[in-house]
């Protein structure tokens, strides 16, 4: 009887075991608003005119920020279409947004990214071979140094990329991968691919094509790589 009982409290505190790493690394991440503006000082003014007021961090743990970002106030289409392996209807070379780092980062080809702040352009990867399988979709978000990007202008592909090598000062521009949406409807969230290891803030702003304004909702691997 005795030997059935400890058997069976063992057997609990496996199972209690078992589910604890799980919920810990469901608090591992969070995302919070922040009411500051960007920061001008390390900034165009002619992006900083771009961006909302305010914006929200990623928060590791209790305190720890991994990065702030500011979405622009709108994002402006020009009819590009989506589908397939291309899910937002953005123009390549767009600014995005601002993504500020208070210590070193990483982004989704696991290139180190340097404390500072950058700004977000929106860029697809091409289709060629050295490419397939690194992404379940072709949408991502370049870092260009904000010291070094001074227009709102849109990019070509090739200037887009160059300029975001700098970021790392490696061979692959600095990227963040976008995601497909998911079914969540809320305007500030994280969630987590447990089998890819992927941490993704899903946000919200505003897109404006012919003198009309829509939301639109974002989610963004902010930790996690591609594990090539």
């Amino acid at each position: 009887m005795l030997c059935r009982v400890f058997s069976s409290v063992c057997c609990s505190l496996l199972v209690i075991g078992s589910l604890c790493p799980t919920e810990a690394r469901a608090q591992d991440y969070k995302v919070e608003k922040i009411d500051q503006a960007a920061p001008a000082d390390e900034l165009a003014p002619e992006i900083a005119g771009l961006l909302q007021p305010t914006g929200f961090k990623f928060v590791k743990g209790e305190s720890r920020t991994v990065c702030e970002i500011w979405p622009c106030k709108e994002w402006p289409l020009k009819g590009d279409k989506v589908g397939g392996d291309v899910i937002y209807p953005l123009q390549p070379g767009q600014v995005i947004g601002v993504i500020r780092y208070p210590r070193k980062g990483g982004d989704f080809r696991d290139q180190d990214i340097p404390p500072g702040t950058y700004v977000l352009r929106y860029g697809q990867q091409p289709v060629d071979g050295a490419h397939v399988g690194t992404s379940p979709t072709r949408d991502f978000l370049l870092l260009l140094p904000a010291a070094n990007d001074r227009s709102p202008a849109a990019l070509e592909y090739k200037p887009l990329v160059a300029a975001s090598k700098e970021t790392t000062g490696a061979t692959h521009p600095a990227i963040l991968s976008l995601q497909r949406l998911s079914d969540s409807t809320e305007a500030l969230a994280v969630r987590h691919n447990e089998e890819k290891e992927w941490w993704i803030i899903r946000f919200v702003g505003k897109t404006s094509q012919g003198g009309k304004s829509a939301d639109q909702a974002m989610e963004l691997v902010v930790v996690g790589n591609a594990g090539e």
